[in-house]
């Protein structure tokens, strides 16, 4: 299968900081990726070194298997990318920036434009700087996705829209990048949302690499575990983790469940009454990221 993104040990460092650290990822062609982490984590630095925006302190990257410190005109026509803070002609109207962007790409479909403004409902007429917040993503939107790009990126683009708004994005996005076979690499904080639109997931946490597979196999493999009655003590360790204690109860987050694994903690604890729970992804990322604040507090 085609690689569309890849990192090869990416770092960036910004004086006495390492903003991102010997980072290692790949994006398969027609996937969705979403790409988490907490604040300041890395994840805009890492994607403008992804898009070629800023280059590396070390490691690589490339788009489509060609470096992003050289890629060329045709590579960004094969590439949509909306940012959190998308910059557009605040002078322009929505019909006069449409036609302006879609003169730069010999790709652009009329007949999907359309369909766009359809599906988004954008003001044509209205001065950009008049047009709400909601208004301007949907816009930022159509003008990465109006000439069929091969590969989508999206940087924090559900941050500040409403809910209505932030869900009519998102099915947007769903139903036309599965229409269209598209790749989709996204970071955002609004991980409720995550489930709907990814196929794979990726978490990092200062910099560095905590999660790297499909959603499928991350959630399989995450369960919560709450024991009843008297049993020996367990102990945190890297498959168990946030061990709450209360009496004669017990509940933790296993990160390696499988068939065998109730079992096992039955034959070790016969006496216990065994209850195992699925987790959402944003479960899971609080567990990772409460397990990452405890061995790396920020300052």
């Amino acid at each position: 299968m085609e690689t569309i993104i890849e990192a090869r040990g990416l770092a960036k460092r910004y004086r006495h900081k390492d903003a991102v650290h010997d980072l290692s990822l790949a994006l398969p062609a027609g996937r969705a990726c979403a790409f988490l982490g907490r604040n300041g984590a890395g994840k805009t630095t890492t994607i403008k070194m992804l898009a070629g925006l800023i280059r590396p302190s070390g490691g690589s990257c490339s788009l489509f298997g060609r470096d992003s410190q050289q890629l060329r005109p045709g590579d960004w026509r094969k590439t949509g990318y909306v940012s959190e803070n998308q910059e557009l002609y605040d002078w322009m109207t929505g019909e006069e920036l449409i036609a302006f962007t879609s003169a730069l790409y010999p790709e652009w479909d009329k007949a999907f434009e359309k369909e766009l403004l359809g599906k988004l409902g954008i003001p044509l007429q209205r001065r950009i700087s008049r047009c709400s917040r909601g208004e301007k993503v949907k816009l930022a939107l159509l003008l990465a996705m109006a000439f069929r790009p091969r590969l989508l990126i999206l940087d924090e683009p559900f941050a500040g829209l409403d809910p209505l708004v932030r869900s009519e994005f998102l099915d947007t996005v769903l139903e036309i990048t599965r229409q269209n076979d598209w790749s989709i690499f996204f970071s955002t904080h609004d991980i409720d949302d995550v489930e709907k639109l990814a196929d794979d997931v990726v978490i990092i946490d200062e910099g560095r690499l905590q999660v790297s597979e499909s959603l499928d196999t991350l959630q399989e493999r995450f369960r919560r575990i709450d024991l009843y009655g008297s049993h020996m003590p367990i102990e945190e360790t890297s498959a168990i983790l946030n061990l709450q204690r209360e009496g004669d109860h017990s509940r933790f987050i296993h990160t390696a469940f499988d068939g065998e694994t109730t079992a096992a903690i039955q034959a070790a604890h016969p006496q216990v009454r065994i209850e195992v729970s699925t987790l959402s992804l944003k479960e899971i990322f609080i567990a990772l990221a409460k397990k990452c604040q405890t061995e790396s507090p920020r300052s």
